[in-house]
């Protein structure tokens, strides 16, 4: 095991300064390293934390950020959820590792969990230096809900989604719903369980809001990143909650057969399993030992000369 340190750094994306933790290897030369980034509203000191630290002590670098509007980064207004502004942030925090001492920029890979999972889909399918991608219980394309949701709860979410595009248009402040709820709950993203799943992960300090602007709605509909999978290049591994009631485990799957080099990690837990023990240990351990595998120098050459 590697020992390794944790510094707190920012890199611009948009303008705005972006927080991030970097963790250096101590003692090991140049080494390969992974950029991360959380989900649905989530930020770094949501469990991420955990795997970082297990990544790092593997001999790997780590950026491990927060997204503009989010947590501790900058970003006006608030809990507002981009597609187009994450992806810009990936791309920053790409740049930044890349740039940082002792970290072959020739041996990326990205981590990316939930809607991260989605978004480091569409960075690699077209980024053909990242050498590898693990994508955890990833968004891959919106489908029909896995569980009955009232009309009420859809015209109301649609309404507010509505409501806050026009607020937008306006230059208005937000229009804020709640992020995460149980099925009675009137929130964005309700399943089961999933009230005690998000506290299961969240710290009493953390900078976490269980809130987030509605207009988000409108982009799930044509972000479709899992059906770019047939163009990464680089060898994806796919982490998959079996009892997932947000994601359909069916989604990951049909995206996993359309990418070239791609394998693919099934645990018997829900959504939020994979940040928590009994499940989390065995999680890392598969995942540590892809990115050690495919980020090894002699692997990275062969990948870089297809």
């Amino acid at each position: 095991m590697t020992t390794f340190s944790r510094a707190g750094i920012t890199f611009v994306s948009g303008g705005d300064h972006c927080s991030a933790w970097l963790y250096r290897p101590e003692g090991t030369g140049t080494v390969p390293g992974v950029v991360m980034a959380h989900g649905f509203t989530a930020v770094r000191d949501q469990g991420l934390n955990a795997y970082a630290e297990a990544f790092a002590a593997a001999g790997i670098g780590v950026l491990l950020f927060d997204y503009r509007h989010f947590g501790a980064s900058d970003g006006e207004p608030r809990q507002l959820l981009s597609v187009q502004h994450q992806l810009e942030d990936w791309k920053a925090a790409i740049k930044t590792l890349r740039e940082q001492p002792d970290i072959d920029p020739e041996r990326i890979a990205l981590w990316g969990t939930s809607f991260g999972g989605a978004h480091v889909q569409a960075i690699a399918a077209v980024d053909h230096r990242i050498a590898a991608v693990v994508a955890q219980i990833p968004f891959c394309w919106a489908e029909k809900p896995q569980q009955k949701i009232p009309l009420s709860k859809t015209l109301w979410l649609l309404l507010s989604a509505v409501k806050d595009s026009l607020r937008g248009l306006l230059g208005l402040t937000p229009h804020y719903i709640q992020a995460i709820g149980d099925p009675d709950d009137h929130a964005a993203m309700t399943s089961p369980g999933a009230a005690a799943g998000i506290a299961s992960i969240t710290p009493a300090d953390s900078g976490w809001r269980n809130r987030v602007a509605a207009r988000f709605v409108f982009q799930l509909a044509s972000y479709k990143p899992g059906k770019q999978a047939g163009s990464i290049q680089c060898p994806i591994h796919y982490t998959i909650a079996e009892q997932d009631a947000f994601i359909s485990p069916s989604t990951i799957r049909e995206a996993a057969a359309l990418a070239p080099h791609a394998e693919i990690a099934s645990y018997d837990c829900g959504h939020f399993g994979v940040y928590v023990e009994p499940v989390f240990n065995e999680v890392a351990r598969d995942e540590t030992a892809f990115l050690v595998r495919t980020l090894h120098a002699e692997h990275a050459d062969l990948v870089h000369s297809r």
